[in-house]
């Protein structure tokens, strides 16, 4: 597999921007962002009313799943291509999701809204929304081979790489959660013990996109990082780590490495887990 498989540039969203086969997906952490602008023609998925059950805290099922696609107009053999701000961190976890119930053609748009937007391309304004007529989607069961679960976690201490994706802050335990964010949701603060912090945004270059693959391979050996291990990574609701598992499992092609999406709001809630308090050794 090489990076054209799983990314493409600016250059190539402008060719297919009216292209019907293809879905240009805009996924974001701020969700009012679509409103004001946009890529021509991208549909927009906000992943906090569509992408989580309502009741339950877990994910939409494969049947949500499939009702999401079909009225967005996306069908099984649609290339999907998400992008977002932040560095692509919500289009990962999009992009996870995808992956988690088969969807074979999903790509990333290489440096997402950030490096569209110093590039000065077109933006339309958050009024033009496409529209596309609905399909009849279907969705594979889960592949848990990429979704950790946690008792897999706790069984991982001390024998698999458990990569902690969170701000330094978060994982010494001094924050729950991104500054910018309420300190909420996790019972108690730290990391799970054995876990290395490479936090997601190391992850790309300056203009949002991808650092190269020796690079990336560079930063996670630093930190101890044995790539031949199978690997969880995690953060605190699951989408960062989203993005740290595209760069292990889909850039680096690390075979085993799977997306702990309960994360730190799951793990430092439970009881009688061992967790640790202070920073990086």
């Amino acid at each position: 597999m090489s990076r054209s498989d799983v990314l493409v540039d600016a250059d190539w969203v402008e060719q297919h921007l009216d292209d019907p086969t293809v879905a240009i997906v805009e996924v974001d952490e701020d969700t009012s962002a679509y409103d004001k602008n946009h890529i021509k023609n991208a549909i927009r998925i906000d992943w906090t009313k569509d992408l989580q059950d309502p009741v339950r805290r877990d994910f939409i099922d494969q049947e949500g799943f499939e009702k999401l696609l079909s009225e967005k107009g996306i069908a099984n053999d649609h290339t999907v291509v998400l992008y977002g701000g932040n560095n692509n961190w919500f289009a990962a976890y999009a992009y996870w999701y995808f992956k988690l119930y088969g969807h074979e053609n999903v790509k990333l748009l290489d440096g997402g809204r950030k490096k569209w937007e110093l590039d000065a391309r077109e933006l339309v304004d958050g009024t033009e929304v496409p529209e596309r007529p609905k399909t009849q989607y279907k969705a594979k069961p889960q592949d848990t081979s990429i979704r950790a679960f946690r008792d897999e976690v706790v069984a991982s201490i001390g024998k698999r790489n458990i990569v902690d994706v969170r701000s330094p802050d978060e994982f010494s335990g001094k924050l729950l959660a991104p500054a910018h964010l309420p300190q909420e949701q996790s019972q108690r603060p730290g990391h799970v013990p054995t876990s290395r912090n490479i936090p997601w945004s190391k992850n790309a270059n300056d203009d949002g996109t991808f650092k190269s693959d020796e690079e990336l391979k560079a930063l996670y050996e630093a930190e101890q990082i044995d790539l031949s291990k199978d690997t969880i990574a995690l953060c605190r609701i699951g989408e960062r780590s989203a993005l740290t598992w595209f760069v292990l499992h889909e850039l680096l092609e690390v075979p085993n490495v799977k997306n702990y999406d309960g994360s730190w709001t799951e793990y430092g809630s439970l009881v009688g887990v061992p967790i640790e308090l202070g920073p990086a050794k």
